[in-house]
């Protein structure tokens, strides 16, 4: 039996208030982030733009999230007979694709609310703007005339939205294969933006915490079969 994934929502909303707390009382990402950043040359690990690592590591992953999401919403809308020989439920094939449409759509939308500027545009790495903490206040006399849209990593959040694979899982074996792609993918892109300066570990730390419950409550909202307690019939007694 898969397990009830919904228990997961509680520990993981622990975990990102935590990390949301280290991340503030400490300067990790700046000593994590000087690792990227080359201060005799002024320079990044990769380039800001271009490139075959952008190729590799930013549009590639895109598209092929893209090019996966058309597939699964080709076999929701076509015939029945192609979601019986592949065992998936259009339920199924729904979790999947909303959470690939809403966890980038509500990290974008964060991003435009918190204000947080990127490292490339922070002064120990060459930019304008002082380096301030998500609950910091920005001074209002010394701050770049444009808004900072570093938190949370917007590119990662297609990454972990393939958490929502685990859907499709009808074996322990298969979940953890899912488990581990969507791993694989959003932290390779966040660490791609990492390495080119346009964020910090928290902020990639906080998408895949994000992605995770809005994967869970998208799941739970839908009742997925693979989220919820197998329940055993109940015994009818048949008089002889």
């Amino acid at each position: 039996m898969l397990p009830d994934l919904r228990r997961t929502w509680w520990p993981v909303v622990a975990l990102l208030v935590t990390t949301l707390g280290w991340f503030e009382l400490t300067d990790w990402d700046l000593w994590i982030q000087d690792w990227f950043y080359d201060a005799t040359n002024q320079s990044w690990f990769f380039p800001r733009r271009g490139g075959w690592a952008r190729a590799l590591f930013y549009t590639g992953p895109k598209v092929m999230i893209i090019l996966g999401g058309v597939t699964l919403l080709t076999f929701l809308l076509g015939p029945h007979r192609w979601r019986t020989r592949w065992k998936v439920t259009r339920r199924q094939l729904g979790i999947v694709l909303l959470t690939l449409a809403i966890v980038p759509t509500v990290i974008g939308q964060l991003k435009q609310y918190t204000g947080v500027y990127c490292p490339w545009d922070i002064r120990r790495y060459g930019g304008p703007a002082p380096y301030v903490r998500v609950f910091e206040k920005h001074p209002d006399n010394d701050r770049p005339d444009y808004v900072g849209r570093g938190f949370p990593a917007g590119h990662a959040s297609g990454g972990f939205a393939l958490f929502a694979l685990m859907t499709l899982a009808r074996t322990r074996r298969q979940q953890c294969a899912a488990l581990g792609v969507a791993l694989l993918m959003g932290w390779m892109m966040g660490l791609y933006q990492m390495a080119k300066g346009a964020h910090y570990l928290s902020n990639t730390l906080v998408t895949m915490e994000l992605a995770w419950l809005i994967y869970v409550r998208i799941a739970h909202w839908l009742d997925s079969p693979r989220t919820r307690p197998i329940r055993r019939p109940a015994t009818t007694f048949h008089p002889e």
